[in-house]
């Protein structure tokens, strides 16, 4: 189940916000109703019409894109930045992302048009593994890694347990490089925790999620996933294993 404007966004009709404002007005039928709220949800069984044209859902398309730093992870910015979506030009689908990558952080970021496959990696129950690797000011000690991986206390509550490691240090210039494996998906959790033990982030890479790599991809290049990809990783997020 996906928000009415969600589905007629998704089918390729209009923007969200253009959706919305279609719903508002009665322009939009489920089931042969009009509906004029924007908290109804519909699934791949309603029939919907937009201006008493049924709308035609896209087949579901899945890429994985390694995304630059200082790229939004966005569909559409309202301050006309980049967007992840932009590099995506030749693809007719509206796909946006699953989830988000800060601005300043670069790394593995899905995009599908797929609401449920979308629904099912981003919910907390499932548990899918992101792994980030962290420039941060200073050495952390085996204690404060110890920190890391108990869970750390923010303004939104204690993180779950967690796998971190130091990967290497640079006593010169006083930095360190941390591996760190998390499956909650908080705002700037990874910079906020990092910065909860005294050690602030530089530089910040999602490596992997899920199985899922960035094997063979530079900074602003995408691929396809597979089939089986699909498959696995859906499988993988629920029954657990996505850690």
């Amino acid at each position: 189940m996906e928000r009415l404007q969600k589905a007629i966004a998704h089918a390729g009709v209009a923007s969200r916000r253009k959706a919305e404002e279609m719903i508002k007005e009665g322009k939009v039928t489920v089931n042969g109703e009009v509906v004029k709220e924007l908290g109804v949800k519909v699934g791949s069984q309603d029939k919907v019409e937009v201006n008493g044209i049924p709308l035609q859902r896209e087949a579901p398309v899945y890429f994985l894109l390694y995304k630059p730093r200082g790229v939004i992870s966005s569909a559409e910015d309202d301050k006309g930045r980049t967007t992840v979506v932009d590099y995506f030009e030749n693809v007719q689908e509206r796909i946006y992302p699953v989830g988000r990558l800060d601005y300043d952080t670069s790394g593995l970021l899905l995009l599908t048009n797929d609401g449920e496959f979308a629904n099912v990696l981003t919910h907390p129950k499932y548990e899918v593994d992101k792994v980030y690797i962290a420039k941060v000011k200073g050495i952390p000690t085996r204690q404060q890694i110890k920190q890391l991986e108990r869970g750390v206390m923010l303004e939104d509550g204690k993180t779950a347990p967690a796998k971190a490691k130091l990967v290497s240090l640079d006593k010169k210039k006083q930095t360190a490089i941390v591996e760190l494996i998390i499956h909650e998906g908080r705002n700037r959790q990874v910079r906020r925790m990092l910065d909860s033990i005294g050690h602030p982030v530089l530089k910040l890479r999602r490596e992997r999620y899920g199985f899922l790599t960035l094997h063979g991809l530079n900074a602003g290049e995408s691929r396809e996933l597979t089939t089986h990809e699909v498959k696995q990783l859906r499988a993988h997020a629920q029954s657990g294993s996505g850690r």
